[in-house]
């Protein structure tokens, strides 16, 4: 018998505990209490204040979210699931101010005389809004729609596990303390209990000390990115989009992007390695980050001083992995009834806006077979193989980028030309990949493909299976190596050039000082 064939009286609905009430523990919620379990969440923060969504963003103290006054953007994956699952959800966004760019609007200008509407380009479109809006937006839905209980301001001490002769570790339950009632300790028991706390999880930790094994998969970016919020100033529309000068994009040694929101505005992360210092130091100035950006011909439309104001200090986020943990195959202690979800248990730079998505198709994966599969470890084994299946290319394509920018960032400090190949092989694979870029600049049918990885519609590299792609590959190829390049080159200063412009700029704010305490000199002089 499947769990949707039993009764839904309160008394026999499954029980479900989920911890974390961010974007993926609250969709997983709302997906579960659509297929008739009884769901609990726990967060161990303030529930969202009793104002508007902007002004949320500014005041709710969302500690243990750490991205969560960082850009978002939900891509093409995450916008078909809840067009799917929650349309009503979706009027709500867009009431709040949420703006839905469809794959038309995001098609560069020079490419538009090209562009004839194709079967799946309606599932190609984001969702741009602050996460503020959307966590508000989303729990006022899923209070009122669902028969979700939310409990705030309680966290978790620890789990409640039992162990049977089989060897086998069942999660009954969470020991809680509760900080509204003097820090109030209890016990909550519950069929299923699932992990959505994201990066900050303590999960690992417990069921490590319980004697469950966990296999995991740890790679850092070795990189951390700041970002500054700002607002269009009244009567300023959005600059254009500029193939030439795009408002995103990779210097080497530094990533930036522009994030249009809600309400006209819109945020700037600059991304930076680990080893870049002196960049790290001044970009922490509000002035200098402006400064910084204004060198990038593609963000000055943004930045200029006559088109929008900043609306918040430059604020960073480091400590960036790429982690994958498999709670079924690492020993032989079988874990029942735990699942981690999003970052919790699937974690990618979220500098390229995936963490959403997944969690998204995470939460519903999980329940998916929740509904449908009532055996404990039939259910763990099917969750950990359709997150192998439809998650991992994902996360190994996120993975890779970060391998790469890595090694370019490093060559570019080092002064080494990584253009130069040492090996058919090796430059084989770069000139493919600059008559890729540039043919995908250049070709409306091969930006379409491009698109469908990045918005997550179909597995990454998935297009280059296309003969027709294979072709003009090929074709372009033949057009040297030294043309594909301009396609790959970003407009900006190059590191050395970068490095002067920040001597340049303490230079001018030294002799700022100076001249600040040379006037109540001068007064008394004058005096």
């Amino acid at each position: 018998m499947t769990f949707n064939e039993l009764e839904t009286t309160k008394d026999q609905r499954p029980t479900v505990t989920i911890v974390g009430s961010g974007m993926c523990g609250m969709l997983t919620g709302l997906a579960l209490d659509r297929r008739g379990f009884q769901v609990t969440i726990i967060e161990r923060d303030v529930p969202p204040p009793d104002c508007s969504a902007n002004e949320a963003f500014f005041s709710w103290q969302r500690k243990g979210v750490a991205q969560f006054r960082h850009p978002h953007a939900f891509l093409g994956l995450m916008c078909s699931v809840l067009e799917e699952n929650y349309p009503d959800l979706l009027e709500r966004f867009f009431e709040a101010g949420a703006r839905k760019v469809s794959f038309e609007e995001s098609i560069p200008d020079h490419l538009k005389p090209q562009y004839n509407p194709e079967p799946g380009d309606e599932k190609m479109w984001v969702l741009m809004c602050r996460r503020a809006t959307m966590e508000t937006v989303l729990r006022t839905y899923v209070t009122q729609t669902t028969k979700v209980t939310i409990r705030n301001q309680v966290s978790v001490a620890d789990i409640i596990t039992e162990k049977n002769d089989s060897q086998e570790v069942f999660i009954r339950g969470l020991s809680l303390i509760d900080h509204q009632e003097s820090n109030k300790r209890s016990e909550l028991f519950s069929d299923i209990v699932i992990d959505a706390t994201g990066r900050s999880s303590k999960f690992d930790k417990w069921l490590t000390s319980s004697g469950v094994n966990i296999k995991e998969e740890r790679d850092d970016a070795e990189i951390v990115y700041y970002t500054r919020h700002y607002r269009l100033k009244d009567g300023v529309s959005e600059p254009p989009r500029d193939a030439k000068n795009p408002s995103m994009g990779d210097l080497g040694y530094m990533k930036y992007g522009i994030f249009p929101g809600d309400g006209g505005h819109f945020a700037l992360i600059i991304c930076l390695p680990n080893e870049e210092k002196e960049l790290r130091k001044a970009i922490k100035s509000g002035e200098k980050f402006d400064e910084i950006g204004m060198t990038i011909p593609g963000l000055r439309p943004w930045l200029s001083k006559n088109k929008s104001e900043a609306t918040t200090a430059p604020f960073g986020i480091g400590n960036i992995h790429a982690v994958w943990r498999d709670f079924t195959g690492a020993g032989n202690n079988r874990l029942l009834n735990f699942f981690a979800v999003g970052d919790s248990a699937i974690r990618t730079n979220p500098l390229y806006g995936r963490g959403c998505s997944t969690g998204a198709l995470h939460a519903h994966i999980l329940a998916d077979i929740l509904s449908t599969e009532s055996d404990p470890w039939s259910r763990a084994l099917r969750f950990q193989e359709e997150s192998e299946r439809k998650v991992r290319p994902i996360f190994q394509a996120s993975l890779n980028e970060d391998k790469r920018g890595i090694k370019r960032a490093a060559a570019i400090r080092e002064g080494v030309d990584l253009d130069k190949a040492d090996s058919l092989k090796k430059w084989f694979a770069l000139a493919f990949g600059d008559a890729l870029l540039a043919a995908s600049r250049d070709k409306l049918f091969i930006h379409r493909e491009v698109m469908k990885t990045i918005n997550l519609i179909e597995k990454p590299g998935e297009f280059l299976k296309n003969k027709k792609i294979q072709r003009t590959v090929f074709k372009y190829m033949l057009r040297g190596r030294k043309r594909n390049a301009g396609s790959r080159i970003q407009p900006g200063l190059t590191r050395p050039k970068m490095l002067e412009f920040l001597t340049e700029l303490d230079s001018k704010q030294d002799l700022g000082d100076q001249a600040d305490k040379s006037l109540p000199r001068a007064a008394a002089s004058a005096s």
